[in-house]
């Protein structure tokens, strides 16, 4: 039974590809590899060669709403022929005991199924034995998600933070900056005419500039309450909204980095004033300071002489006055 594969693209083409078991040497059915990329990506598929005396040559085969060609085909003693469909697409290398096929900018066509095909001949019987399978499904770019940065934003009241868009293409589609938690509005629309709608909330306080499929908003000023996810999308024609996951802002208040700040500043005088503590009792220990403060002792023996001299000077007899007064 043929099973249904559905492609990304803008008509959701239905795909009708026939199952193409790949199995071992014993019949074994082996698992199938499932590659998803985007238009103009490159991908790999390897494929297994068994090296037996019996192996003849390894195909890759690209099978299509059931339609088959081969995309490489590897002889075991020649060098590979290439599809001239893909020739100025594949490169090719021989690892080990593998084939391993680069298909380059990759198209919407490309998608299918890939089977590895051994082509074997024993006693003059060729026969094929699906080595490996590998779906291929190629997006198209109009699926692309628009890529945005940063993840996240922590900046303070009043700073500024930019938010950095890069869109599917450089295609003048309608570009909106959208809050999508706390206060959901759209905070900016530019229309295919490079028109500007800036939210009332951000007049005066919003910067965008766009270089090809890049677009930076920068948001100014800003405050508590303009604390969001901020999502960039883009209006594609003929397609749903394409967005991507967000820019999640949270404003800190000046509050928290005035305490911080003070903090930091009373801790700086601690330590200036312990320093200063330290300094002057080392300063104290290495100098006596007795001898600056202890009272000077008196010259005892200079008090004791002048006082005795007086003394004697005070109390001593005039003899020659008591002679006279005898006479």
């Amino acid at each position: 039974m043929p099973w249904m594969l559905f492609l990304p693209n803008a008509s959701l083409l239905l795909l009708l590809l026939p199952c193409f078991p790949a199995l071992d040497d014993r019949g074994n059915e082996q698992s199938t590899d499932v590659i998803s990329a985007w238009e103009g990506d490159s991908i790999n598929i390897t494929c297994p060669i068994n090296g037996s005396q019996w192996q003849v040559n390894m195909v890759l085969r690209a099978i299509r709403e059931r339609q088959s060609r081969d995309v490489i085909h590897c002889p075991k003693e020649k060098s590979p022929s290439v599809n001239p469909t893909f020739a100025s697409r594949i490169e090719w290398s021989k690892e080990g005991g593998n084939l391993r096929t680069t298909l380059h900018r990759l198209k919407e066509s490309d998608s299918g199924t890939y089977v590895c095909c051994e082509m074997v001949e024993i006693n003059g019987n060729p026969k094929e034995i699906y080595r490996k399978t590998t779906t291929v499904v190629v997006k198209a770019v109009s699926r692309r998600p628009v890529e945005q940065s940063p993840l996240h934003a922590n900046p303070e009241q009043g700073q500024s933070v930019s938010i950095t868009c890069v869109l599917k293409s450089s295609a003048e589609d309608e570009f909106l900056l959208l809050r999508t938690h706390v206060q959901p509005n759209k905070v900016l629309s530019v229309s295919k005419l490079n028109i500007l709608k800036v939210s009332p909330d951000f007049e005066n306080r919003l910067e965008y500039s766009r270089e090809g499929n890049r677009i930076v908003v920068t948001l100014h000023k800003l405050q508590e309450k303009d604390s969001d996810n901020y999502v960039c999308a883009q209006e594609v024609q003929d397609s749903p909204l394409l967005s991507a996951s967000g820019t999640m802002v949270l404003v800190k208040e000046v509050k928290q980095a005035c305490e911080k700040s003070s903090w930091e500043l009373y801790g700086l005088l601690v330590a200036v004033a312990l320093l200063f503590c330290a300094l002057v009792c080392c300063t104290l220990y290495r100098v006596d300071v007795k001898k600056y403060f202890q009272k000077k002792k008196p010259n005892v023996v200079y008090e004791d002489m002048s006082y005795n001299s007086r003394r004697n000077t005070l109390v001593r007899n005039n003899t020659y006055s008591k002679g006279s007064v005898c006479l």
